[in-house]
């Protein structure tokens, strides 16, 4: 063979080994949710893609042998057509014993690196900088491989299978899209720019759903505003004017007690037409949707779709009423940090850059996200604030006493009764010293957890 034909036929041999090699990455690389939604759009070869990331063995068998193919004939074909030139270039400065071997190694590395660098790392390169492109365009071509070299296929895939057989190893590719891929996912998209930084928050915040609970959202017990079924019309009026809330709940001799509830549009419209009204009428009073404070934020939406509510009575394991929840609280969570409220209505005002006052209700969810902080001690046992202040005091706290936690104190400022009603949240830097939670007391005792 000339030494024209020689290289001929090696530049072929590049050509078809770059190929296989793009071929092989755009197949692993491309992501089944883009080629999916490519497919959907009519694209079919988008279609034959995915069909063939499902079975992708008998894909990976033509590959290797391809590849290995090529190696082996571009060395038996490159050494013998380049190694004369070298030899008789090398020859007009040296022509000791070691000149073959020598010209040998040139030639050998020469062939190697066109290889390495045109048929093996540049079309890889090009491929993985848009990978679903990439595999849309060769799709045919690898199916055409596929078909040609099907029996020598059909061989080395044959043995393949018996061998994952016998180890007990898949042959069939799954894709499971875990949450925290969407997460990772997500937060690649609101770094690159693709999302926007509320819809980045939005997104988050609909994931918050499943992992938050009713306690963490609704109007606690000692919150509610209730009527007694006993109670006047002038008692009614009076409570609708100085809580200017939409529904009312009615409850007989005492709020675990709960007959429904009322709405204050109605109590208006009885007022305007000149008509009496009293809680005994049953045709004022709505029937509640009673749900246990164990479900998740999600669940509570899916049962209200169902029964056609957007209020619910909250009941903890004992029967007894632990708080309200309406569609607004769940939608509040959803928008999260996305709502604009007056500083008097936000649970969280930042004063400065280093302290925030917090109302003891706060969820634990928006103080972890606020304050940057991935994790408390046992938080299965409590959703707010102030369950963590409590359980970190192991009594009912006092004014002024204070955790330190995660470079952050947390001191109680304001205390009605047993209830914190507002905590300062300050940052520290930790010299390394404290690598534990500090509680400090009221009475100046110290604990560590």
């Amino acid at each position: 063979m000339s030494t024209l034909s020689s290289f001929t036929v090696i530049i072929i041999l590049v050509v078809f080994s770059a190929f296989l090699s793009c071929a092989e990455i755009s197949l692993a690389a491309a992501r089944r949710l883009r080629l999916e939604m490519m497919s959907k759009e009519g694209n079919v070869n988008a279609a034959r893609v995915l069909a063939l990331q499902a079975q992708p063995g008998n894909f990976f068998t033509v590959v290797q042998i391809g590849l290995n193919a090529v190696a082996i004939l571009a060395g038996v074909i490159g050494e013998p057509a380049l190694t004369p030139h070298i030899k008789s270039l090398i020859g007009n400065v040296y022509q000791g014993e070691w000149l073959h071997n020598i010209s040998f190694s040139l030639s050998f590395l020469a062939v190697t690196s066109f290889f390495i660098l045109f048929a093996d790392l540049i079309p890889k390169r090009l491929a993985m900088a848009a990978p679903e492109k990439a595999a849309i365009l060769l799709v045919q071509p690898m199916l055409f491989c596929t078909t040609l070299f099907k029996p020598i296929v059909w061989f080395f895939n044959g043995i393949t299978k018996i061998i994952f057989t016998l180890l007990g190893m898949p042959l069939v590719r799954h894709d499971v899209i875990t949450p925290g891929e969407i997460h990772a996912m997500v937060d690649a998209g609101a770094e690159a720019g693709v999302l926007k930084h509320q819809e980045h928050h939005l997104i988050e915040n609909v994931f918050d759903l499943e992992s938050r609970y009713v306690p963490s959202a609704m109007t606690a017990r000692d919150s509610i505003v209730y009527f007694l079924l006993s109670d006047t019309k002038e008692t009614v009026i009076q409570k609708i004017i100085a809580h200017q809330h939409a529904r009312f709940l009615v409850c007989e001799g005492n709020i675990d007690n709960v007959l429904g509830y009322i709405d204050s549009k109605d109590v208006l419209k009885c007022l305007l037409r000149g008509e009496e009204f009293s809680l005994q009428d049953r045709k004022l009073i709505h029937a509640p949707l009673s749900i246990p404070d164990s479900l998740n934020l999600w669940e509570v939406m899916e049962r209200m779709k169902a029964v056609g509510e957007d209020l619910a009575v909250v009941v903890n394991e004992y029967a007894l009423v632990v708080g309200i929840i309406s569609i607004t609280d769940v939608t509040s969570v959803l928008m999260g940090n996305l709502l604009s409220l007056p500083d008097e209505e936000q649970q969280i005002v930042r004063r400065d850059k280093s302290s925030w006052l917090m109302d003891g209700l706060t969820p634990l969810a928006e103080v972890m996200h606020e304050l940057d902080i991935d994790e408390y001690p046992n938080p299965v046992g409590y959703e707010t604030l102030s369950g963590f202040i409590m359980y970190m005091l192991r009594k009912i706290p006092k004014k002024a006493d204070f955790v330190l936690f995660a470079n952050y104190k947390f001191e109680v400022v304001d205390i009605e009764g047993n209830r914190i009603n507002q905590l300062l949240v300050t940052y520290f830097k930790n010299d390394g010293s404290m690598d534990k939670p500090v509680v400090i007391m009221h009475n100046d005792e110290q604990k560590h957890e």
